[in-house]
């Protein structure tokens, strides 16, 4: 059957979809704890204001229990932190999210905020680089990272496109933090950061602005294309700071989905199930966009990471961020 078929049967009948669409959650295997909306929400008419307000007060929650969460880990409180870099694109804060919560957490009125919209899934490399970069240029500051994204709320069962199928399937909710400083906490030190986007690649991946709400791009070229670019773009950045994939112990990759995963390594010429947590994570979370990568961390630094781990992800742009992280 065509995707574009599948899809079609999907979004027909409001009872076939709801039953559907809860076959799809089980079938991917996503938890309810990993979809911020009951299934039956989405069988409403909801536009933009709607799908906003869910992801308003879903994203304070998600972002009060990633942010406390490691703090706690770092045997910090949040009056200890100096800033705060946060990462989102999958709804519209004004005030940005670390203002609506910082009071009542606990963060200091000269907290210094670095809100960041629009990196898409390469925003967890690419926000937890950044804030290595604004601790290492103000040392014994303690930065805070938190990335929070709400993918399912983008679901849309208006349309028979079929990367909505895709992502009906694919995504997930999450949300995950990290403590940055210079002062020798943590189990690894973030060594050094690069990107490369390519040119006319912008749509590749990233969103379209419909009056329903975020309409979700993927081309179906995403695999092969990773398979024949990422090689020399891993290769240009780890040459920028003086290192070669030999240099590399482990691959820690955003789990885009499952053919990405086998691209990835394909492309690096890793043997077949290399990125095995990366399977995992994708399996029981779904693709949850921008924090899916630090949750591949997460188990990574549980088994023991070794010497030298490098970090990587796609985004809008298209867009390859990579970070190093060295063992202590």
């Amino acid at each position: 059957m065509q995707a574009k078929d599948i899809g079609r049967e999907l979004f027909s009948g409001r009872k076939a979809l709801y039953d559907r669409l809860s076959g799809v959650f089980d079938n991917a295997g996503i938890e309810g704890r990993n979809i911020v909306a009951p299934i039956d929400w989405y069988v409403g008419d909801h536009r933009w204001q709607s799908r906003n307000d869910l992801y308003l007060r879903a994203s304070e929650q998600l972002f009060e229990d990633a942010a406390l969460g490691a703090l706690a880990k770092a045997g910090l409180q949040p009056s200890d932190i100096d800033g705060i870099v946060f990462v989102s694109t999958t709804g519209i804060a004004t005030p940005s999210l670390e203002a609506r919560v910082a009071p009542r957490l606990g963060f200091r009125s000269d907290v210094r905020r670095v809100p960041v919209f629009g990196l898409g899934c390469a925003g967890g490399v690419s926000g937890l680089a950044t804030a290595a970069r604004l601790a290492a240029a103000e040392p014994g500051t303690r930065w805070l990272f938190v990335c929070v994204e709400t993918c399912s709320i983008s679901i849309r069962l208006d349309t028979d496109d079929p990367a909505a199928l895709v992502a009906t399937a694919l995504f997930g909710d999450g949300a995950a933090a990290a403590v940055v400083s210079t002062e020798g906490m943590g189990p690894a030190t973030i060594a050094a950061a690069g990107e490369r986007q390519w040119p006319d690649t912008l749509g590749i991946m990233g969103w379209r602005v419909e009056d329903p709400g975020l309409a979700v791009v993927f081309d179906r070229a995403i695999p092969p294309f990773v398979t024949a670019e990422l090689a020399g773009a891993i290769d240009g950045i780890l040459g920028d700071i003086g290192l070669a994939r030999s240099d590399i112990d482990r691959l820690c990759s955003h789990p885009g989905g499952a053919k990405v995963i086998t691209a990835i390594e394909e492309a690096l010429e890793l043997p077949p199930g290399t990125l095995d947590l990366e399977r995992d994570v994708l399996r029981d979370h779904g693709n949850m966009s921008a924090p899916t990568v630090l949750f591949v961390a997460e188990q990574l630094i549980e088994r023991g990471l070794p010497r030298r781990t490098l970090m990587t992800a796609f985004g809008p742009g298209f867009t390859c961020a990579a970070l190093t992280l060295e063992r202590k």
